[in-house]
């Protein structure tokens, strides 16, 4: 795990490049704080900071063949490299390393972009063919690893971060209204979105090539869902998953230093724990987060797992004062605001996670994706069947999806059922698992100015028209696959997980987004089961290897306190919403809404704030707070503070 950055085709004095790369590369230092690199020519420079996890010595960036014409900056890791690098010392292919970047160059040169369907990873790389002047970016299939670029005339800018671009001079960030209101309607950014204007993140799945002052974009993978594994009965349904979680979970073991797991207290993380301890010899480390609010805690099964399995196991512990501390770092860590403040937490186990030494953990995101974990797919399932269930057959049901609220257990669900009755027909074309959720971002959106020319539901539906196979799907793999492009790889991934851990230099690695794991919970899903208990198979399949009080909990999501935190502490950063004068530097807030919603939280009691109250003061500090960095350049986001270079390796000039 790395970070690149880089330009092409700038029109910047020769003797100011290495200055402006350096800048650069030191804003995202934190990402690869064991060394840094760079390559500078004519019509492009490169570089990247590394953190140190294959063939420490050797596997210094950028590299490039024999003959200097590939240039590569990379960061992620490719998992099946070993592999690859057979068939390629097969094919002739000599190489120097024990590192999974070499491995990548010699994969593009012998194979082209054909090689991106085989590589089995979370990734992002820069290549620049000097021979053809053509630049290309590329990035994973599920967006573990983030790639953002801008274009300004005929250059080309690109990084890790975004915040490497404070450091190219003349950039200015500006804030985009009409993806700050879809960003806030559907709680997160889609695949191209950054929340600032001419400022792109490259969609998962593609690579975009860059010649002649012009782009194409191309998608080398699509989510289908489709799979043509033969699964004939449940046993055969839960060995397959059991293998296939097991290889996955070996292959992101491959490491030269320590790898760790976080654990969180549900079954996914237990599971990738229980069979990460089965490779390793040593003691494993597992790392989770407890909470001062017992609403949020899990530290009791979390503890449970540990022992269970044998781990080192090491807690932070999380108060209101945490959050509220953590939370600016956090927020400029994440570059865009959130609709809630669990990615500080997250923030402060990678910090516990890097003093402990541990430079690689394994985590469980993606299983809820991949196995139909979250309500909103059993609600997909039972709003698509509402109209041909008896009223029976629709109490029985609710009444099963909800037993931790106490007013459906035993009395009346009249309200739940009005409200799936009103969203039993699809009313947003494309979006009907997730039309109850965005009754909460229609609310936020009140955030915004009015714009009748902009629908913030408009870009999401366009997303799902775009894609050749979204229309021929079930409604459930239509809520897997929005789940996928949107809240996983735009907040989960991102925001909470590889942004926040990547503060710390810590990489975070995700058994559960390895294709061949999700190819065999496509073939199983709903194959043996209605899908009304969540994860059933995935459970079944680990039940003799794990605690019964984990394998049978229901689905605990990880949240933490959110306006409750900022109400209890009060910071004085709390003026950037509260304020008339800061409130004005954000002309497209609806200044009106924004103050009586603040003021009426301030003077409520936390138990009386509704969901789609806290997340739309969460994006409203969140819009505040990234403006005040990137934008106003105040705070981290100052001229002159964007952080240390870490040890300079690698310098390669190439000008003539």
């Amino acid at each position: 795990m790395c970070g690149i950055v880089g330009l092409v085709s700038a029109d910047f004095p020769a003797g100011e490049l290495p200055q402006i790369i350096s800048n650069a590369l030191s804003a995202i230092g934190h990402r690869g704080p064991d060394g840094s690199g760079y390559v500078v020519a004519d019509d492009f420079v490169m570089g990247t900071v590394r953190l140190a996890i294959l063939d420490q010595k050797a596997g210094i960036q950028p590299i490039s063949d024999e003959e200097g014409r590939y240039w590569l900056c990379y960061n992620g890791e490719v998992y099946n490299y070993r592999e690859l690098k057979a068939e390629l010392e097969e094919k002739g292919h000599i190489f120097k390393t024990q590192c999974d970047t070499e491995v990548v160059l010699r994969a593009w040169i012998e194979w082209g972009e054909g090689c991106l369907s085989r590589f089995n990873g979370g990734y992002a790389f820069a290549l620049y063919d000097r021979r053809t002047k053509r630049m290309v970016l590329a990035r994973d299939r599920f967006g573990k690893r983030p790639l953002f670029y801008h274009v300004r005339g005929n250059a080309l800018y690109f990084a890790s971060e975004m915040k490497a671009f404070l450091a190219i001079p003349g950039f200015a960030f500006e804030q985009d209204p009409a993806q700050l209101g879809s960003i806030v309607a559907q709680w997160t950014p889609l695949p191209d979105q950054t929340g600032f204007k001419h400022v792109h993140s490259l969609p998962m799945g593609q690579f975009l090539s860059f010649l002649n002052g012009e782009i194409a974009c191309h998608t080398y993978y699509q989510l289908t869902f489709d799979s043509s594994r033969q699964v004939t009965n449940e046993k055969d349904a839960v060995e397959q998953i059991r293998a296939e979680l097991d290889k996955s979970v070996s292959l992101r073991l491959r490491s030269d230093v320590e790898v760790g797991v976080y654990l969180s207290g549900g079954i996914d993380s237990a599971i990738v724990a229980h069979l990460a301890r089965q490779y390793n010899n040593h003691d494993l480390y597992t790392f989770s987060v407890t909470f001062e609010d017992s609403q949020f805690d899990e530290s009791l099964e979390q503890n449970l797992v540990s022992q269970h399995i044998g781990t080192k196991h090491l807690a932070k512990h999380i108060t209101y004062k945490d959050i509220v501390d953590a939370f600016p770092d956090a927020v400029y860590h994440a570059e865009i605001p959130a609709f809630r403040s669990a990615f500080v937490p997250m923030y402060l186990l990678s910090e516990l996670t890097a003093e402990n030494n541990i430079k690689v953990i394994l985590s469980g995101e993606g299983a809820d994706e991949a196995f139909l974990g979250y309500d909103l797919f059993k609600e997909t399932i039972l709003r698509s069947e509402w109209d041909d269930l008896s009223e029976d057959l629709r109490s029985e049901r609710l009444s099963s999806f909800y037993p931790h609220l106490a007013h459906y257990a035993g009395g009346s669900n009249a309200a739940v059922a009005g409200l799936y009755q009103q969203f039993s027909k699809e009313n947003m074309p494309g979006l009907f698992s997730h039309e109850i959720r965005f009754q909460n971002g229609r609310f936020s959106a009140r955030l915004m100015m009015p714009d009748g020319a902009q629908d913030p539901f408009a870009d999401i539906m366009g997303l799902t028209q775009s894609s050749g196979e979204f229309a021929s799907m079930s409604a459930v793999q239509k809520a897997q696959w929005l789940e996928y492009k949107t809240l996983l790889s735009g907040y989960l991934l991102s925001t909470q997980g590889e942004r926040m851990s990547l503060s710390h230099g810590v990489e975070n690695r995700c058994p559960f987004l390895d294709l061949a794991v999700i190819d065999v919970a496509a073939a199983t899903n709903l194959k043996f089961d209605n899908g009304f208990r969540e994860k059933r198979l995935l459970r079944e399949a680990f039940r003799a290897d794990l605690p019964a009080e984990v394998v049978d909990k229901r689905k605990f999501p990880y949240r933490a306190p959110d306006t409750e935190a900022f109400i209890a502490e009060k910071p004085d950063y709390l003026d950037l919403v509260l304020s008339d004068s800061e409130l004005s530097k954000l002309p497209f807030i609806n200044k009106k809404f924004a103050g009586l919603l603040t003021k009426k939280l301030i003077n409520t009691a936390p138990e009386k704030i509704s969901t789609k109250e806290h997340q739309t003061f969460m994006f409203l500090l969140g819009i505040a707070m990234t403006n005040h960095f990137f934008v106003e350049r105040s705070g981290r986001g100052a001229s002159g503070k964007l952080g240390n270079l870490p040890p300079l390796q690698k310098v390669v000039d190439l000008r003539t």
